[in-house]
């Protein structure tokens, strides 16, 4: 039985608490970075990717190509300037998918 991992991916005061949870965590600097990371990560043996909104807006297209796998789940959490609500709407998106009706 495979043994995987979560990773946090962000920049660096994002994903440095973390760590004290036992995570991996992925700072990074700049969004091709972030999208090496990814990447990489998608192709190891990790099973959840939280990773922050900010970036997440930037690599949009990048998360799509994982959004129909079932590993990674790559999970948008807040970063250090706060939510964005990027998060929330995906995750109502993901329900309403499921469900087939808007029901949060």
């Amino acid at each position: 039985m495979a043994s995987y991992r979560i990773a946090v991916l962000g920049d660096q005061d994002s994903v440095q608490g973390f760590q004290a949870l036992g995570l991996s965590t992925f700072p990074v600097d700049t969004v091709e970075q972030a999208r090496t990371t990814l990447h990489q990560l998608a192709k190891e043996d990790v099973a959840i990717i939280y990773l922050t909104e900010t970036l997440a807006v930037d690599l949009e297209r990048d998360i799509a190509r994982y959004k129909d796998n079932l590993t990674p789940a790559i999970i948008l959490i807040p970063g250090k300037e706060g939510p964005l609500g990027i998060g929330m709407s995906n995750i109502k998106k993901a329900v309403e998918r499921a469900v087939g009706a808007d029901i949060l």
